[in-house]
């Protein structure tokens, strides 16, 4: 595993270290209140993250050709085909984060955008249902469903040959439990690797890090029970392996795996403990770890240049399982 690390300070209010780069974030969060998203009520909580991916988030990069889609009446997916032709290629497909009750294909375009332009090949952005309107498993079933449109449907300009999973925080559970599924059942499409970014892995929220991080950030332990329990209802175990991969018996073939940990993050022990399974399965895995980065990073790519870094890490990792 890699420790990426720049000076950094320690924080009075937490104790813990955070990186020159990731102090302003950190101090606009505590300046406008130091709310965290399940202070705040679902509606308020999706309103404000949305202002504040737009606020913090890369400058778009053009794309050749972007188009949006609905598959099944039900959800839609957005296309960025970044290929002056279209030829037979590998198709990203990115879930976003949002602890299943928010997010869109708005709050991570520039996201998307940029994995198109780093990596050469489509990127599929999945709009999937969100909580408490749509419980488990409304996500990893839209997820699946764009898996089959895109391996079945003429309703697209693509012609893909394998696939590439990406999501971060909630799109990373989502993206880490639809790997696992396509290895052990007959795929439409091969995965050939996965991209995991803080990702969430055990949504019975037990880890070490989740009794640290309790204060001071906008994803704090309490934060990630609020969506569980939106998501996921009171009757579901969450110990499930498809809902908590980090609990999976991760079967051999499982694709590689990029994953990145932040360390004032709830997720950061269960994050790296999956790559740390994964390895034990037999797969391969880039783990790279930031120290004193909070969880929120790539959605704050703009205003956090450590963010385009890793970015740029994890394209490299995608290209060379291509």
């Amino acid at each position: 595993m890699t420790v990426q690390n720049r000076r950094a300070g320690r924080d009075e209010l937490t104790g813990r270290f955070v990186a020159d780069e990731a102090l302003g974030v950190v101090t606009a969060f505590r300046e406008n209140g130091g709310r965290s998203f399940h202070h705040l009520g679902v509606e308020t909580a999706r309103a404000r993250y949305e202002e504040s991916c737009a606020r913090n988030g890369l400058a778009p990069d053009p794309i050749a050709t972007v188009t949006d889609h609905t598959i099944d009446d039900t959800f839609g997916v957005r296309v960025y085909d970044p290929r002056p032709l279209g030829q037979p290629s590998p198709v990203l497909v990115f879930i976003h984060g949002g602890g299943w009750v928010m997010g869109s294909l708005d709050t991570h375009d520039s996201l998307c955008r940029r994995l198109a332009t780093l990596t050469g090949i489509p990127v599929v952005a999945v709009d999937y249902r969100l909580a408490p309107e749509h419980r488990y498993p409304a996500a990893i079933d839209d997820c699946r469903a764009t898996v089959g449109w895109l391996s079945t449907s003429t309703d697209h300009d693509l012609d893909p040959t394998s696939l590439v999973l990406v999501g971060d925080s909630a799109g990373g559970q989502l993206a880490a439990s639809l790997a696992i599924e396509l290895t052990l059942e007959p795929a439409p499409l091969p995965v050939l690797a996965q991209v995991l970014l803080y990702p969430v892995t055990d949504l019975t929220t037990c880890s070490a890090s989740h009794r640290r991080i309790v204060e001071g950030f906008p994803l704090v332990s309490d934060t990630m029970t609020w969506f569980a329990d939106l998501y996921v209802g009171p009757d579901n175990d969450r110990a499930r392996p498809d809902l908590s991969p980090l609990r999976a018996e991760i079967p051999t073939g499982v694709p590689p795996a990029f994953v990145c940990t932040v360390d004032n993050d709830p997720l950061a022990d269960e994050g790296i403990g999956y790559a740390a399974a994964l390895a034990r399965s037999g797969t391969e895995v880039q783990s790279v770890h930031l120290a004193g980065f909070a969880h929120g990073l790539f959605t704050s790519a703009g205003i956090i240049p450590r963010a385009e870094r890793v970015l740029q890490q994890a394209a490299d990792f995608v290209r060379s399982q291509l």
